[in-house]
């Protein structure tokens, strides 16, 4: 008799633990695409001057290490 009374108990925990195991699926991110999207955001916003002051940083260091590597070739040809 008192097993009879435990079974419906046993499959309740049963349920329950099953149900806590399972995880939640996560929405897939992309972590670039969504970095991309916030700093053209920002390039109008509030920040604009800044982000685009930031960008041109960025240009003329590009330029700055391309000037010297051609310095570089044309001051010891190999």
């Amino acid at each position: 008799m008192r097993r009879l009374a435990a079974l419906p108990l046993l499959l309740a925990a049963g349920v329950l633990l099953a149900a806590c195991g399972e995880k939640a699926k996560e929405p897939k991110v992309d972590a670039k695409q969504e970095q991309e999207a916030a700093l053209e955001r920002s390039r109008h916003g509030a920040f604009g001057a800044d982000v685009q002051a930031l960008d041109k940083a960025k240009a003329l260091g590009g330029q700055m290490n391309d000037m010297a590597a051609k310095n570089l070739e044309n001051a010891d040809p190999k």
